[in-house]
């Protein structure tokens, strides 16, 4: 086999172990070999005696985290073909810099300190992923592990940055014992060597059970009804009103509500009419006082459910960096929201502040509107930029000793930005979403296994109601205890436990992909510098 055949096999044969390793469906523990192949293409270019080989680790690197992409996300395409080709071109460009990084460091550095490098940066990466404005974090390597609830309880300690560390320093590790085993040591020399690695994966797998055991079980007391409504985003919910949605949920909802119902939870902009509801009005508009009317009968509940809200600005200057402008002297601000309503009581609100690039938000947007202009991805509805809130706003029961942490859809993916709920208070996390832009592909069930992962970081129970997904109910273990199936106007009913305690996770946040940061700084400035290589 010539060496480009082989390189280009070695490429492929990583992408798609990652691939392969990924949930919902995919074999888990194949994570833990997944970059190999790319490690040894690595060595191979380093060692031979062509040129350019910065320019071909790049290009291999590439070829093999756009299939890594691709294969996980291809769904994406069901939205936007254009949105598609943006998050997994750029996703697959993002890893390559960091795959180079690794082989420019490795010529400057000792192979430790090259190796430590490469965890340092690919951690730093993943933590920017999670804050700046092109965030794609869906192939962050922790994220592998939400189908297997049982072998990461210790996400409570570390979150999902624990997880991208497992699988880095397992690949590195038996990596630098197969680049050096020799097929006359015998197949019996290897495993003794690779017992070590392989303890590395099994005792984090024993310390998650241990405390999957010793997680609290308090009394199921908050009484939840999921509302499914399964409204087509393309072809019907924004063609419909907001009195129509009423009668929808009023007719769907009410066999289902009785005086021990606490909350009932309806998909994220289950109000999608226009351009949205007056935001500065809301409580006195027409829609809100026939909420009002339609659960007078159940005054203990609270309804959680999502809308959009717009706000307007009267003078010529740009009022803020989320306006969009209408014409001369007048803006708007839009925002994808949650609210709560319940008998006699004001309305609580929260707007989504984690937005779905170039869907709800442009990207980089003082650089690029000016040569663009607003150019969003169209899904239907208000074809513009959202308004964010900086904090999480929890809503408070006023007849329960109890607070919901509104979570609204792709806000659920990020786990540091989820403790602030927790912090602020919140009993439990209301997840509202609307999963069918992606229709039956392994898009909506990758979320919602996602969503399991916040469960075990922060120790809530999570109600979750989507529309046309997979709405669910899941334990502070990462259970999915009830849930309904895709593509089914339905209702789901359960009982979850409220929750006070604050996990170290909570507490402390990233503090992995921090101190990532840190490291990588201080690798970065040595390699520069040369010094290490040359001692």
């Amino acid at each position: 086999m010539s060496k480009t055949k082989l390189h280009v096999s070695l490429s492929l044969t990583s992408g798609l172990i990652l691939g392969l390793a990924w949930p919902t469906n995919g074999i888990t523990f194949l994570i833990f070999i997944a970059l190999i192949p790319l490690l040894f293409l690595e060595n191979s270019i380093r060692n031979d005696n062509f040129k350019r080989k910065g320019g071909r680790i790049f290009a291999y690197g590439y070829l093999t985290f756009l299939t890594w992409n691709l294969f996980t996300t291809w769904w994406l395409i069901n939205s936007t073909f254009f949105g598609m080709a943006f998050a997994n071109l750029c996703n697959s460009l993002f890893y390559a810099f960091i795959f180079w990084g690794f082989y420019w460091a490795k010529g400057r550095l000792p192979l430790r300190s090259a190796n430590l490098f490469l965890i340092a940066l690919w951690l730093a990466f993943e933590k920017l992923h999670l804050t700046w404005d092109l965030s794609w974090t869906w192939l962050n390597l922790g994220n592998v592990f939400s189908e297997k609830i049982y072998w990461i309880q210790w996400y409570e300690y570390t979150g999902v940055f624990g997880g991208s560390l497992w699988v880095l320093c397992i690949n590195l590790w038996i990596f630098s014992i197969l680049k050096t085993y020799s097929f006359k040591e015998g197949a019996l020399n290897l495993v003794k060597k690779l017992i070590f690695p392989l303890l590395a994966i099994a005792l984090p797998i024993v310390v998650s059970l241990a405390l999957y055991q010793n997680v609290e079980q308090p009394e199921k007391s908050i009484n939840v009804v999921l509302h499914q409504p399964n409204i087509d985003p393309y072809t019907g919910k924004y063609q419909l009103t907001n009195t129509k949605f009423l009668e929808q949920f009023s007719k769907q909802i009410k066999p289902y509500l009785d005086q021990d119902t606490d909350y009932v939870l309806s998909p994220e902009t289950y109000f999608a009419e226009g351009p949205g509801e007056k935001l500065e009005s809301f409580n006195q508009s027409i829609l809100f006082q026939k909420i009002q009317r339609e659960l007078l009968p159940f005054p203990k509940l609270q309804w959680i459910t999502g809308i959009q809200f717009y706000k307007l600005y009267q003078q010529n200057d740009l009022p803020t960096l989320s306006a969009n402008k209408v014409r001369n002297g007048l803006w708007v601000d839009y925002y994808n929201s949650a609210f709560s309503a319940q008998s006699k009581k004001a309305s609580q609100i929260y707007h989504k502040s984690k937005l779905v690039v170039g869907i709800e938000n442009m990207p980089l947007k003082s650089i690029l509107n000016p040569i663009l202009g607003d150019l969003m991805i169209d899904l239907g509805g208000t074809v513009a930029g959202r308004a964010t809130q900086k904090k999480r706003t929890n809503f408070e029961h006023p007849n329960l000793d109890f607070k919901a942490g509104p979570v609204i859809c792709w806000e659920s993916v990020f786990g540091e930005f989820i403790t602030g709920y927790v912090q602020n208070g919140a009993s439990f996390l209301a997840v509202i979403s609307n999963d069918a832009w992606w229709k039956n592909t392994p898009g909506h069930r990758q979320l919602l296994s996602y969503t399991r992962l916040r469960a075990i970081e922060t120790r809530r129970d999570i109600a979750r109601s989507a529309n046309t997904g997979i709405s669910a109910i899941i334990d502070a273990r990462g259970e999915i205890l009830k849930q309904t199936t895709y593509e089914t106007q339905t209702v789901l009913t359960g009982s979850i436990a409220p929750r006070n305690n604050l996990t170290f996770y909570v507490r402390y946040g990233d503090i992995i992909g921090r101190w990532a940061v840190f490291i990588f700084g201080i690798y970065l400035l040595l390699a520069i510098s040369g010094r290490l290589k040359q001692n």
